[in-house]
């Protein structure tokens, strides 16, 4: 079969190669790939920033949907047939993280645990969840971790009440399933960019307010809630620009901590963090249950993921340049032809 994969860290090492098909073992699953979606962390994960411990060769990717082609012994969640996708923490079913103080869970799919990039994987069962009816495979790969980041910041740890305000940074793919969720539960949505064609886009896809992030974003968003500022954050950008959600979050508000893209260190002024009572939460996706349930919440709000361009397996390299600059949504690889 086909499979992306590194030799050593760094995007330039990506090739694409022949490698034996895994066979399924006990309590595990093949999975023939449909399509596989991208995320900001495979840039970092290529390069070494994120998920360390990887071993080489290794392949990239962690989010795919696809079919289930055969059955290891012992298996009883799924059969051939079934349309699963990949979760992001394997082993989280429910409740809170699992690991410690001192040491953290950080294995995930796609680094340091090995990714998806590939025409056949043989995971174990309990590391899938069924697969949207009402989706395509390319839509339900952008699932795994967007679409399951949004749902568990804003609905299960957030709490969205019909009438609240809240903001969303970018127009990533979190930032747009954000967008629907909080329309879906009555909540007014309020968007950044720095890209009016995206600010426009963004509201066509249901948000009330756009504003500029290269101006004062802060002071419009305050002027444009009356005072009130934003009861939901959904931190995309990370780093030095925690410090404006909190300038921009309402009293009791909450900070969902979710990207990088600025910076591992965060920075924040104490007096207003402090003043208004905000809750600042780091988001690492979901545990499976939670996708299970926003997998069955789909239908029911008419969900449909935004993809902004769609390549061929063999074009991951130029799929990841994309991604560099900037999507509107999500960037999915054709895996199956």
């Amino acid at each position: 079969m086909k499979a992306w994969m590194i030799d050593a860290l760094g995007r330039h090492r990506l090739r694409l190669g022949d490698v034996e098909q895994p066979e399924p073992r006990p309590r595990e699953v093949l999975v023939r790939v449909a399509n596989v979606s991208l995320n900001y962390r495979d840039l970092l994960v290529l390069e070494g920033t994120m998920g360390s411990g990887r071993a080489f060769p290794f392949v990239p990717g962690s989010d795919l949907a696809g079919t289930v082609v055969a059955c290891g012994e012992g298996t009883s969640r799924f059969r051939p047939g079934d349309r699963v996708m990949s979760t992001y923490v394997p082993g989280w079913i429910d409740g809170r993280q699992l690991g410690s103080a001192a040491n953290p869970n950080g294995m995930t799919l796609g680094g340091p645990l090995p990714g998806v990039l590939a025409e056949f994987v043989s995971l174990p069962e309990d590391w899938l969840v069924g697969a949207p009816g009402s989706l395509s495979d390319a839509e339900a790969s952008t699932l795994p971790i967007a679409g399951v980041t949004a749902w568990f910041s804003l609905i299960e740890e957030g709490g969205l009440r019909a009438g609240q305000t809240v903001l969303v940074q970018g127009t990533g793919g979190v930032a747009l399933f954000g967008i629907q969720i909080a329309k879906a539960h009555g909540a007014r949505v309020i968007v950044t960019s720095s890209d009016d064609g995206k600010l426009a886009r963004a509201k066509a896809l249901g948000a009330d307010i756009g504003i500029r992030r290269d101006g004062d974003w802060v002071k419009a968003l305050i002027e444009a809630t009356d005072g009130h500022g934003a009861d939901h954050v959904l931190e995309i950008a990370g780093g030095s620009n925690l410090g404006k959600s909190v300038e921009a979050a309402a009293v009791g508000g909450q900070i969902a901590v979710i990207g990088i893209i600025e910076g591992l260190d965060l920075a924040a002024p104490a007096f207003p963090l402090l003043l208004k009572q905000v809750v600042v939460r780091g988001i690492f996706v979901a545990p499976r249950r939670a996708a299970e349930d926003f997998v069955r919440a789909l239908d029911a709000i008419n969900l449909k993921p935004v993809i902004d361009r769609r390549y061929p397996l063999a074009a991951l390299p130029e799929a990841l340049a994309h991604l560099e600059r900037g999507p509107f949504g999500k960037i999915v690889i054709d895996v199956a032809e």
